[in-house]
């Protein structure tokens, strides 16, 4: 007698679709194909393609922001989630792609927010400006990923470098001065660059909020009053 198929079982058989023929390969009846069954005994675990797809993204964040070290700096803490949250979009074919446009509530996507909110908000960010800096981080992560998934085989590359040179000698002279980062991509140096970007910004918005809470608290109690919103 067959084994009940389960949730876990439906997702891995997507995955293996997805490194195959990519996130356009993917389809209930194409898992069901593969798992050798009909299609409509898919229907009992994901009513639509987009519950099996967001199945998969939850999956792909499955490891990330689960060993947070007691006492690490916020900047250490989003510096972490963000690469263990790159890794886990690169993990499968399209990876970012599945993740991207799904909205889903579950314990792997509240532990990612909690993490990055909670480190910004004990370094002293509001709620707010720590939820929404998480989220742009987040969006910077999944695009990065998006596009680095999306870099075409070498051959084709090659191609695309010679038409950069061209053009660019021609007529766009900054581009071609940059012409060995734009047609040699190390997407490694160039997400630690980006990343390091962002934190300084938050680092440069908290410095500035602690410098304005230090300025209101040396004013007289008269004058905070008159100052306050």
């Amino acid at each position: 007698m067959r084994k009940p198929l389960g949730r876990e079982q439906i997702v891995h058989a997507a995955f293996q679709l997805l490194d195959a023929a990519g996130i356009e390969g993917v389809s209930l009846r194409k898992v069901a194909c593969q798992l050798g069954i009909r299609a409509p005994s898919l229907y009992w675990h994901f009513k639509s393609k987009q519950a099996l797809v967001d199945a998969m993204a939850d999956a792909l964040i499955e490891d990330v922001a689960r060993d947070i070290p007691a006492g690490q700096s916020w900047r250490a803490t989003l510096r972490q989630v963000a690469h263990e949250f790159r890794r886990g979009l690169k993990a499968h074919r399209d990876g970012a792609r599945v993740y991207a446009g799904t909205y889903i509530a579950s314990e792997n996507v509240l532990r990612l927010g909690e993490a990055m909110i909670k480190a910004l908000a004990e370094a002293g960010a509001p709620v707010g400006f720590a939820a929404t800096a998480a989220m742009d981080l987040a969006y910077y992560v999944m695009g990065f990923v998006i596009e680095e998934q999306a870099m075409p085989d070498y051959r084709q590359l090659e191609d695309v470098g010679k038409a950069f040179l061209a053009l660019s000698q021609a007529r766009f002279p900054y581009c071609w001065q940059a012409r060995h980062l734009m047609t040699e991509p190390d997407f490694d140096r160039r997400f630690e660059q980006g990343l390091g970007l962002m934190l300084d910004g938050i680092e440069h918005w908290l410095a500035q909020a602690d410098a304005q809470r230090d300025q209101q608290g040396a004013l007289p109690a008269q004058a905070r009053t008159a100052a306050a919103p």
